[in-house]
């Protein structure tokens, strides 16, 4: 650390209790009070370099005041030491400066007035090229300072010297980045959020820095101030030192989110996610939520479920997790597929649509665009969100739509294997057991059972709480799965169809009963009822489906069960479908017969 010598006579002060006074054969003349510390010193040496002190005993002297009177300096930049140095360079008493005592010093001789104006070569010119040329050249004597300036902020804006320290900072980082790598970021992580801000954004003004190395830095900063808080539940969210520390950390995280570099891949996803934790927990502005939201969206692909797990705190949600900030970044993934490398004139056109924005904003968006989904990134993420919808499925206070929605959020060729989506959705429903008929079926529809395993087919198919449209279609894959797996898992398969059987005939005869006592048969459903299978064709509300009937026709009969009020077609309750599934007509519909066939194989052989 550099330093300087100022004056070239020995120290005189000396203390008696609370006062301060300088040793000297001349009896003292002057009386001043700084802070507690009472000072008996001389006007000559005094009022000839502060031209501050030489006004204040001009007032007194005017307004008639006693001899002697003490002249209290309140609020005293730099305190008693400050203005001790200052007075001990009035009497060219040897005084040492250096990078932790210069911010304060000048303070206070500006405070006082020392210029040239009151005598040649005073402490205020000799302070100005001591910083020049030996402070702000030095990386850690321009560190030292610039922390200096935090205590007396309002009188360093004016000096310019925090703005000095800042441009100097910066600009040896942007210099010397290639040769000190990293080294920079973990030294300004001392700074508070207000010049750390001011330096970072000077830096990436630079452009000399690349863009890794900021997201480095920041990750490094942000980790040393802002880490993941949990709030005890018995805290007094109401306590004023608790609103202090929460609105001190909001504007950290705000400014942070606002250096993020708008390059892909210069700060990690989890980095990114757990900001945007940050953001609820402190209730952080919207904007900056969204713009973290827009930056994960680019890079879903390499977060995981834990990272997805935001937590809901504010009282508005119900929900444990914030679901609808997943789905705004899902979105915004999904848009990269619809915002491909567009030509300059498409680009131009587009931008005359839009709102103005900024230039960081501009570099994200091409950033976006330039950076389109690929096939194996989609296939990532729509496992992401399947065991994402899993995790969340367990509370109980969220709703069958937000569920549905990010299901369907994924394009269906992202899914070739929905047993993650049937594990989500068995876990919603066990933790939902007051779900009606119709919002279980609306919750399966997303399921596509040609795409589960034979695993899951077996777990399906014992599942007594699913609805009977998604036993329906595990039923009519049944021979494609027997096909593909041992014998003992094809026992196992019809083993499980015949307990499901057994255990719902009760039940669904009961509820028949009950349903045919409610509805009124209008014409056309008696004649319907009283119809008959004729040539293998089945005839529902005027509608065909042959023995060859394809699966959607087949699902039908389901549909039409539940969806048409009243209730009409030719399986009216759980029992009765499963029992025309199992029934054998006059000429059975080939499907079903084949059922039948295996069914009966498996028997004899047991």
């Amino acid at each position: 650390m550099k330093f300087m010598k100022l004056g070239t006579r020995p120290d005189t002060f000396i203390t008696t209790e609370a006062t301060r006074s300088v040793s000297s054969e001349v009896s003292t003349d002057l009386k001043i009070k700084v802070q507690n510390r009472l000072y008996l010193l001389h006007k000559f040496p005094l009022l000839s370099k502060c031209l501050h002190l030489q006004t204040l005993c001009a007032a007194e002297s005017t307004a008639g005041a006693a001899d002697h009177a003490i002249i209290e300096l309140p609020a005293f930049p730099g305190g008693a030491d400050a203005f001790e140095i200052c007075a001990k360079f009035c009497y060219e008493i040897t005084v040492t400066l250096s990078a932790a005592n210069v911010v304060p010093v000048r303070c206070a001789a500006e405070y006082l007035q020392m210029t040239e104006a009151a005598d040649c070569g005073n402490l205020i010119a000799k302070i100005e090229v001591f910083f020049k040329s030996c402070i702000l050249p030095r990386w850690k004597d321009t560190l030292v300072a610039l922390q200096c300036t935090r205590q007396y902020a309002a009188s360093c804006e004016e000096l310019r010297i925090t703005g000095r320290c800042v441009d100097s900072i910066a600009m040896m980082i942007a210099d010397e980045t290639s040769s000190s790598e990293g080294r920079w970021a973990e030294d300004i992580c001392v700074l508070g959020i207000d010049h750390y801000w001011r330096i970072m954004v000077a830096v990436k003004s630079a452009g000399t820095v690349s863009n890794k190395i900021i997201g480095d830095a920041l990750y490094l900063y942000t980790r040393k101030w802002l880490p993941i808080m949990q709030i005890p539940e018995n805290s007094d969210s109401e306590s004023e030192s608790l609103k202090e520390i929460t609105s001190k950390h909001r504007l950290l995280l705000e400014r942070v989110v606002s250096l993020l570099p708008a390059e892909k891949g210069a700060v990690s996803c989890s980095f990114l996610l757990n900001l945007l934790k940050a953001v609820n927990i402190l209730d952080a502005s919207v904007s900056s939520k969204m713009e973290l939201a827009r930056r994960v969206g680019v890079q879903l692909e390499e977060a995981t479920v834990a990272d997805l797990l935001i937590p809901s705190r504010s009282s508005a949600i119900e929900t444990l997790h914030d679901v609808d900030i997943v789905m705004s970044i899902l979105q915004e993934f999904m848009l990269q597929e619809q915002s491909p490398p567009t030509s300059p004139m498409r680009v131009k056109l587009k931008c005359e649509k839009r709102r103005p924005r900024s230039v960081e904003n501009a570099e994200f968006e091409n950033s976006r665009r330039s950076s389109s989904a690929t096939h194996g990134s989609k296939l990532k993420v729509t496992k992401l969100i399947d065991g994402y919808l899993a995790e969340i499925a367990k509370d109980a206070n969220l709703p069958i739509e937000k569920v549905t929605a990010l299901a369907e959020a994924v394009p269906e060729f992202a899914r070739p294997c929905h047993d993650d989506l049937y594990r989500a959705i068995d876990i919603y429903l066990r933790a939902h057991p007051a779900l009606d008929k119709s919002a279980k079926k609306r919750l399966c529809r997303v399921l596509d059972c040609r795409k589960l395993s034979v695993e899951t087919c077996i777990h399906a198919v014992q599942n007594d709480i699913l609805p009977l449209r998604v036993v329906v279609q595990v039923l009519y894959f049944y021979e494609r799965a027997r096909a593909a797996m041992p014998g003992d898992g094809a026992a196992e398969l019809t083993r499980g169809i015949r307990a499901l059987l057994a255990k719902s005939s009760a039940e669904d005869e009961k509820e028949e009963q009950e349903q045919e006592q409610e509805q009124e048969e209008d014409s056309e459903i008696r004649r319907f009822r009283k119809g008959a299978l004729l040539d293998d064709q089945w005839s529902i509300s005027g509608a065909k489906y042959h023995p060859k009937m394809k699966l959607s026709a087949l699902m039908k009969l389901d549909e039409l069960d539940d969806d048409v009020a009243p209730r009409e077609g030719l399986f009216r309750s759980t029992s009765s479908r499963i029992k025309a599934l199992c029934a054998i007509p006059s000429k059975p519909n080939w499907f079903l017969s084949k059922l039948r066939n295996v069914n009966r194989s498996i028997t004899e052989r047991h």
